[in-house]
């Protein structure tokens, strides 16, 4: 308790010497700090390291569940949300989104015990290399992802900073869009317009609906009437979630919607199925997403070297966490491809603020709340958002939701 109260007293200091410090100039902006203050920010910045680990899951009860494509969801269609929650001794918690198996993420976060979190590239390199075990595919790199995310959950706690001022931010203001246009039992295309209009009443510009589980040409007129409702007032994508089986299908359906001016067409054909995608992209006048379900920047590099999309939308998790999703970055910016990763918003906002190809954040409407009311939706304003002022990742959940969701 000693040890926690003099860790808060340090950081109390530390923000108090940045709150005050002027404008960086010549030495950096701690030169004419009170030298005592400026001690105790270099104390704080040593080392921080892990105490605790725990699995934290909430499930969000529905009485219609929600249907993605032709291959229902895993959870039956019911949302829910599991976080990784880590406490260090020096008393901050970090937090981050789970895609894993619960107990490979605890042993993982394990692993990098008595290493110093701020660390982040070693903390990295010590948990995909030193495992016996392939971690490039599967629950180990979904592990290792949520672990680093929560790495970079304390360090910019730490820091007093939001995370994406600690990587280094590149834009203030990012582009996001509606993610939605779920099937659901008895919902026709007048609702799902309906639903489409109201994000745009939200202040979205971009939406996205779910295709591939209706046989094509009804989903061809799911699309039209959605495109034709909105007009110019905001653009559509479309997410087939590998719903089909082959890129003849998927070809097949995307030439009946092709004159739509669509903003993209995501993942249409199997994960691994690179060549197919290519084919896809080859025959559509359709921008191609493609790389969910791909894992670390061995498979972004795959996906590029068989041109199989236009853009990359690795999941945070899945690929390795922002340490990893940074590589991936690069090595897209380099054949001229963008990125729009996939998952929770409140993480990937970071990545959008701070990676110069990065495209467009996948944020949940408003309306998404009644589903899965986890966190708030950012404020928006004519398709945009703003980096967010919050330290660390703003990944915390209400106390009040964990206490009458979690499971």
């Amino acid at each position: 308790m000693k040890r926690r109260r003099a860790f808060i007293k340090k950081v109390g200091l530390a923000l108090s010497a940045l709150t005050a410090a002027p404008a960086l100039k010549g030495d950096g902006y701690l030169s004419s700090v009170d030298p005592r203050l400026r001690n105790s920010v270099m104390d704080v910045l040593q080392y921080v390291s892990i105490k605790d680990v725990e699995i934290i899951k909430l499930r969000f009860p529905q009485k219609t569940p929600l249907t993605w494509n032709a291959i229902k969801s895993s959870g039956g269609g019911y949302p829910s949300s599991t976080f990784l929650k880590i406490t260090t001794n020096e008393g901050i918690t970090g937090w981050s989104g789970v895609k894993g198996v619960p107990s490979t993420t605890i042993g993982f976060a394990k692993k990098i015990k008595g290493l110093n979190l701020l660390n982040t590239e070693q903390v990295w390199h010590h948990m995909f290399f030193h495992n016996r075990k392939p971690v490039a595919k599967g629950q180990e790199i979904h592990a290792i992802g949520s672990v680093d995310l929560c790495v970079w959950d304390i360090v910019g706690k730490a820091l007093g900073l939001p995370v994406h001022k600690v990587l280094g931010s590149f834009r203030e203001k990012i582009p996001v869009y509606a993610a939605g246009g779920y099937y659901a039992k008895g919902k026709t295309n007048s609702d799902l317009v309906k639903e489409m209009e109201s994000y745009v009443k939200e202040g979205y510009r971009v939406v996205k609906m779910k295709v591939g589980f209706l046989d094509a040409k009804e989903d061809a007129k799911r699309v039209r009437d959605v495109v034709d409702a909105l007009g110019n007032d905001a653009r559509v994508m479309i997410d087939a979630n590998n719903g089909y089986a082959t890129a003849y299908e998927a070809i097949r359906f995307g030439k009946m919607v092709e004159d739509l001016d669509l903003y993209w067409f995501e993942e249409p054909v199997a994960p691994d199925d690179w060549r197919g995608n290519a084919e896809v992209r080859d025959e559509l006048n359709i921008p191609i997403v493609a790389g969910e379900n791909e894992y670390t920047r061995w498979g972004a590099r795959d996906l590029v070297e068989n041109h199989s999309c236009d853009i990359i939308n690795i999941d945070t998790i899945k690929g390795g966490g922002l340490t990893e999703m940074r590589k991936i970055a690069a090595l897209c910016s380099a054949f001229h491809i963008e990125i729009a990763p996939h998952g929770y918003a409140h993480m990937n906002v970071h990545a959008l603020a701070s990676i110069p190809n990065a495209k467009i954040l996948e944020t949940y409407p408003a309306k998404a709340r009644d589903f899965n009311p986890t966190f708030e939706p950012f404020p928006l304003k004519d398709g945009m958002i703003d980096a967010p002022t919050t330290i660390g990742l703003g990944m915390d959940p209400d106390p009040t939701l964990v206490k009458k969701y979690r499971v």
